[in-house]
């Protein structure tokens, strides 16, 4: 069925989405003696308008080629978004249609590095398609150690003490970077990195493996993360994640405080204490916690 070699990888998908699905939401009277989580495999064969067999089929992974017709009506039925529907037709498409990713290393462009090492007061870094880091100014390493290359950012963020003390909003920065490694490796499921990366996580983390198995797609691409800095205390930095044009999932993470505000005083004064073209009148300006 796909090009990763994996025939069982769209009949996990189906599952693990339609057991995500409440029957409520779906418009169908819960009885009460469901025995299973979600929707029953005929409930979302009803809702797709495909016969029961069929879904039963695929589920099991007895059938390999759904049309795109039969796979947009399942995805209506299971409530996915564009994202999550397209990655289900990642997965059932045929190995013609498929693209490998190369497997030698990722490497950073010139320009690129630079460009991000022109801006003192933005952190930034820039990571591969799966989450190893590439490049990072000396902003961003000094907001935290592991974003300097060599590092991979999902490792880091569940194996890592310090990053856990970092992030005040460690729960909801963990349930926001499993949907975006699915999303930014794609369909390639058995890429030895991917392996690699999954392996480890699974064995070593239950909170990944839990989060791993709902199979979430989301490549979220703006948003806030709340850090509790050891040298300069609580910030709260909006960060946005740019693909990289001409490359295969190379990402800019950039983040920066609301202007005026504590968080920007404080970033100020993190890149004051890193670097020494920064006066020490920053830390003069920055405001208590009292």
């Amino acid at each position: 069925m796909t090009a990763t070699g994996d025939p069982g990888a769209l009949a996990r998908y189906l599952r693990a989405r339609r057991k995500l699905i409440q029957p409520a939401a779906a418009g169908i009277p819960d009885t009460g003696n469901r025995r299973v989580p979600g929707l029953r495999r005929e409930e979302v064969a009803f809702l797709a308008g495909v016969s029961s067999d069929y879904y039963v089929r695929l589920e099991q992974g007895r059938d390999r080629h759904p049309s795109e017709q039969v796979l947009l009506s399942i995805a209506h039925a299971l409530q996915l978004d564009d994202e999550a529907t397209a990655y289900l037709l990642k997965l059932a498409a045929a190995p013609s249609t498929r693209r490998r990713r190369p497997r030698k290393p990722e490497k950073i462009g010139d320009g690129i590095r630079t460009l991000i090492n022109t801006w003192p007061l933005t952190p930034a870094y820039v990571h591969g398609t799966y989450m190893d880091v590439l490049a990072a100014n000396r902003l961003a390493i000094a907001l935290s150690p592991f974003n300097a290359p060599g590092h991979n950012s999902i490792l880091a963020a569940f194996f890592e003490p310090e990053l856990r003390e970092l992030h005040a909003d460690w729960e909801e920065m963990t349930a926001r970077v499993v949907p975006y490694l699915r999303s930014v490796a794609g369909a390639d499921i058995d890429d030895p990195r991917l392996v690699e990366i999954v392996g480890e996580l699974s064995v070593r983390s239950e909170r990944f493996r839990k989060l791993w198995a709902r199979q979430d797609v989301k490549r979220k691409a703006t948003g806030t993360s709340l850090l509790q800095h050891p040298q300069v205390g609580a910030l709260e930095l909006h960060y946005e994640k740019l693909l990289i044009p001409g490359t295969q999932g190379q990402t800019l993470v950039t983040y920066h405080a609301q202007p005026g505000s504590i968080s920007e005083e404080r970033l100020r004064l993190l890149a004051s204490l890193d670097s020494p073209f920064l006066t020490s009148q920053d830390a003069s300006r920055v405001p208590t916690d009292s």
